[in-house]
């Protein structure tokens, strides 16, 4: 396939233009031709399936192609040279038809039918000129029917919410059967996900923040009120307005969450989805007014951020040779899957190309690209307050970081062991904890722990947040704190919905952390509190961050950093920690063979410090030659907070100063 020109005129920082996505969706699907089944309902494609078999994997496969099939044939308004939407109709006449070998499961029949049915409702309003109103009769009485199995059916409330949104919705405009009281439970609901500065939870009690807030909870609901609600009958304008205010608020983050080399932040479940983290960008410019983003997002900036995302990946095996998505981040890593996730699922990342409905004259298409926040040249740093996050763009590496307090995917009081991606104190988008191997069960990247004297560590799903703030100078601060405990989850075969597993409890000390981040160095603070009895403790130990490459990384100096990959990762002892050492694992990450990471610990033949306040500097960039972070930890017991804790005051190297509390457990 021909590749267009680079056009670093209008896309300075990509090169890329409308041509290089229209030409990027065409070879992706194209790929899918041999994965076809005889009638088209199905694109069975290769990889391990899902708990839901492999009907439900065909039908994904068919659902998701479609979205990326819809967007292509609604941005060129309707011009359909290669013949999408007969190849789709013939699928949806089979699908649909009981008595049709390659017939769907049916949403009120199996719960991923309910996921599917929203894609095909959305392109199927989407593109109704160009197929549903073409179909015959019968085809469509035999959709209506399918799609109306979901009316009065239970959907868990999270983002799925909006799978029977936009069913409904499409069954109301094509005169099917549908539920106004479902549409309205469902949108209360979603009211009851909203979160302070724009942010959802992917459900109402546990603390679920990652990519779903973007890629589904920002997604429909404007698109819903452009393509199902023009006339406002179902969503009041104030609804709508709120609804675009949150979006814009979320993206002021979101686009900081973004490396320089294109790299979505990579943190929660299923990013096998990959680029569909510029879904919620696309949302913004497609339901902005005189071509302005929602919120007054510019265009540029919303473009030079998604073809970032998409680029980065077509550079890094994804697509692959064939052409196909598969299961993994970069190339195919099938351990990265969750048990939900099919051979078809990684298709979900045909939202992050919703841009493609948008015509070629369209200012987010005739802008030219802004530059990221990371590429500014200045620090891009934000605290994003409901999921407790500490964000950090860096121009100097063109790395983002987040440090974590205040996000677990767990409720506050839990005792299951940590998800890695979601509870350790850092992410990057240079960086990926470790999925399998022994570091998941005893964790070892971005965590403070205590270690008892088998060598297992704590875990700390179910903490409390502190407080997450910005100080003066441009410093970054959060805390976090709850009682830790080992967990052998060894027994717990359950399917994996990005959670920490469950298993036998032993309970811990009462741990408290905290962060303070400054061009790019974090200072992290902990102190350990007893309950009245516990195990055997040997050390207190604190990881760093884990980097990744195709060679064994090279650790050094003194044991406490390691490189990889043009990444260094090191710790610097400033209180307390005087044992230091790199973890090694390999086949653990998708981003590479062997992953390193640098730890420090109080010394095992030691009483554990209870109660003292231990600190170390932690560094991720790309120079290895630079110098150890000159800053300095005092600390004040009790201080001046009332509550028993203690004031601890950090001296930067041009002699600013920071104060924080710990407070006491």
């Amino acid at each position: 396939m021909t590749h267009p020109a680079l056009d670093w005129k209008l896309s300075p920082h990509t090169g890329w233009t409308r041509e290089h996505w229209a030409a990027l969706a065409d070879r992706m699907l194209a790929a899918l031709g041999p994965h076809r089944s005889p009638a088209g309902a199905r694109y069975d494609l290769p990889g391990p399936a899902s708990v839901s078999g492999p009907a439900s994997d065909g039908l994904e496969g068919f659902a998701r192609s479609f979205l990326l099939a819809g967007f292509r044939v609604a941005g060129e308004r309707g011009a359909d040279p290669a013949g999408l939407m007969e190849r789709y109709a013939e699928g949806l006449a089979a699908g649909t038809d009981p008595a049709h070998p390659e017939c769907w499961p049916r949403p009120d029949q199996l719960g991923q039918a309910k996921v599917e049915a929203a894609s095909i409702a959305l392109v199927l309003q989407l593109t109704k000129p160009w197929l549903w109103d073409r179909l015959a009769d019968g085809v469509r009485e035999r959709v209506l029917a399918w799609l109306g199995t979901v009316v009065g059916q239970p959907y868990p409330p999270i983002n799925w919410v909006w799978f029977r949104i936009v069913v409904e919705s499409f069954l109301r405009e094509a005169g099917g059967t549908w539920s106004a009281e479902d549409i309205e439970e469902d949108l209360a609901v979603h009211a009851a996900l909203r979160r302070e500065g724009g942010w959802l939870s992917d459900g109402a009690e546990e603390r679920a923040y990652d990519h779903y807030t973007g890629w589904a909870l920002h997604l429909y609901p404007l698109l819903w009120t452009e393509l199902f609600d023009v006339t406002g009958t179902l969503c009041p304008p104030a609804l709508r307005e709120r609804w675009a205010a949150d979006l814009a608020r979320y993206l002021d983050d979101a686009v900081r969450l973004v490396g320089a080399d294109g790299s979505p932040l990579m943190q929660g479940r299923s990013l096998v989805y990959r680029f569909a983290a510029a879904g919620p960008l696309w949302v913004a410019a497609y339901a902005g007014v005189d071509g302005a983003g929602v919120g007054g997002l510019d265009p540029g900036l919303v473009r030079r951020t998604a073809s970032g995302m998409v680029r980065h990946f077509t550079e890094r095996g994804a697509p692959n040779a064939a052409g196909l998505l598969t299961l993994g981040w970069h190339e195919a890593w099938p351990a990265m899957r969750q048990a939900y996730s099919g051979p078809g699922s990684p298709y979900w990342a045909a939202k992050g190309m919703l841009g493609l409905a948008l015509p070629a004259d369209h200012p987010v298409w005739t802008a030219v690209e802004r530059p990221l926040p990371v590429e500014e040249g200045r620090p891009g740093t934000a605290v994003a307050a409901a999921p407790g996050w500490l964000i950090s763009a860096r121009s100097a590496d063109g790395i983002a970081t987040v440090l974590n307090h205040g996000t677990d995917h767990a409720r506050p009081g839990a005792e299951c062991a940590d998800s890695p991606l979601y509870a350790r104190l850092g992410y990057s988008t240079a960086t990926v904890p470790p999925l399998t191997g022994a570091t998941v069960a005893d964790p070892v990247d971005n965590a403070v722990v205590v270690v008892d004297d088998r060598g297992r560590a704590t875990h700390r799903s179910g903490f409390t947040t502190l407080y997450a703030h910005e100080l003066p100078g441009g410093v970054l601060a959060a805390a976090s704190r709850g009682p830790v405990r080992w967990v052998d989850a060894s027994a717990d075969t359950s399917p994996d919905h990005g959670s920490g597993r469950n298993g036998e409890v032993t309970p811990g000390p009462v741990v408290t952390v905290a962060s303070l981040v400054r061009g790019g160095v974090e200072v992290r603070l902990a102190r350990v509190d007893a309950p009245a009895a516990g195990p055997e403790w040997r050390s207190v130990r604190f990881g760093g961050w884990p980097v990744t490459a195709a060679d064994r990384p090279h650790t050094g100096p003194g044991a406490r950093a390691a490189t990889a990959d043009r990444l260094h990762s090191r710790l610097v002892a400033l209180r307390g920690l005087d044992e230091a050492g790199v973890a090694l694992e390999q086949g653990t990450s998708p981003l590479g063979a062997w992953t390193a990471i640098p730890w420090l610990a109080t010394r095992a033949a030691e009483p554990l410090p209870l109660g003292e306040v231990l600190a170390a500097a932690v560094v991720l960039d790309r120079d290895p030659d630079g110098p150890d972070p000159a800053v300095a930890v005092t600390v004040r017991p009790g201080g001046d907070g009332g509550d028993g804790g203690d004031s601890v005051a950090v001296t930067w190297p041009d002699g600013l100063v920071s104060e924080v509390r710990l407070p006491s457990a």
